[in-house]
């Protein structure tokens, strides 16, 4: 039976990683600052090792004997600008290398669709791996951090000092989220939502279980060493559908208050205003990003994954919608 460590096991791609690897017969190791805030990873049969992605000798030490490590931990939002993005998720990602270096085991780091930046990702033909990566603005922390830290996983791997393979979710749902559906539920909750043009544009998500899909098939496949996989789009699902799905986790109808594309361009531009002022330039360009999000298709293809790996989304969004705000309803308090 192959040994995985998994990084960010606690958090929703992480603990999605390590039931898909229970599921196929692994036997997973769980990198943990605090043990006793993962009990509940024990008691499904996970090792934990007590440790922290950024001291590079519990890193190795945790991924002793390991066949496979895979690196999910991230920091996602920061408040401390720069260097909280870098330290987190540049030189976590590091000693990620040094350990797979050190122990042989495959790399497979969990990386982002940021890395292609925010408009350019809208183009005429999809964005997909052969895109070409365009210049990031100096507050694209995430982004930037995402970019660098996936080009020295990959960067590594051409050197010839490990294996490695990196895949690209979008906007991740499901269980034990943090981010997407905490933030959308209590918007939710209020029993309207706007959206534009009667949102009937396509979303750019995916279900947690499917990254977890594709990680667990990329280290499996061994052409997938030195690449990385858009895991962007496994089923279609539009903004007013997703919306009524999560209402139906929520047991709450909620009703779509639609606007032209014109009138939230100029309600967002006074967004913005405020938000640059009283937040920073970061997370005005975040809110400039929600638009896009929520006005325009999904840009990006995964294709290459599903040719690939035979990545086989295994969650569609009629049961993970509903699944997903379901547990946040259940366990946000």
């Amino acid at each position: 039976m192959s040994l995985a460590l998994v990084t960010g096991a606690t958090g929703q791609v992480g603990s999605y990683i390590v039931e898909r690897l229970r599921a196929d017969g692994w036997r997973p190791r769980a990198l943990v600052r605090e043990p006793g805030r993962a009990e509940w990873l024990a008691a499904q049969g996970v090792e934990l090792v007590r440790g922290d992605v950024l001291d590079a000798r519990q890193f190795r030490d945790a991924a002793a004997g390991c066949d496979a490590i895979f690196h999910a931990a991230a920091v996602v939002t920061a408040h401390e600008g720069w260097e909280r993005y870098r330290a987190s998720n540049v030189d976590g990602t590091r000693n990620a290398i040094e350990a797979a270096a050190a122990t042989g085991a495959r790399l497979l780091h969990v990386s982002s669709v940021a890395v292609y930046g925010g408009a350019a990702r809208y183009r005429d033909q999809p964005t997909g791996e052969i895109t070409p990566l365009a210049p990031l603005p100096e507050s694209a922390y995430y982004a930037r951090s995402k970019r660098e830290s996936e080009r020295l996983v990959l960067d590594a791997h051409a050197a010839g000092r490990i294996w490695a393979t990196a895949v690209r979710p979008d906007v991740i749902y499901g269980r034990r989220d943090r981010q997407f559906v905490p933030r959308l539920a209590r918007l939710l909750e209020r029993g309207f939502f706007p959206v534009v043009n009667g949102g009937v544009t396509t979303l750019a998500v995916v279900h947690a279980a499917s990254v977890a899909d594709g990680a667990v098939r990329a280290v499996g496949t061994d052409a997938a060493g030195g690449q990385a996989y858009n895991l962007a789009n496994d089923f279609p699902v539009t903004v007013a559908e997703f919306v009524r799905l999560a209402g139906e986790g929520l047991e709450r109808r909620v009703r779509l208050v639609s606007f032209p594309i014109s009138l939230a361009r100029a309600g967002l531009a006074a967004v913005r205003s405020v938000v640059r002022v009283t937040a920073g330039a970061a997370l005005a360009a975040q809110s400039a990003g929600t638009l896009d999000f929520l006005s325009r298709d999904n840009p990006f293809t995964s294709e290459r994954a599903r040719r690939e790996l035979g990545w086989s989304p295994p969650v569609k969004p009629e049961v993970g919608v509903p699944d997903a705000f379901r547990w946040w309803k259940e366990h946000h308090d």
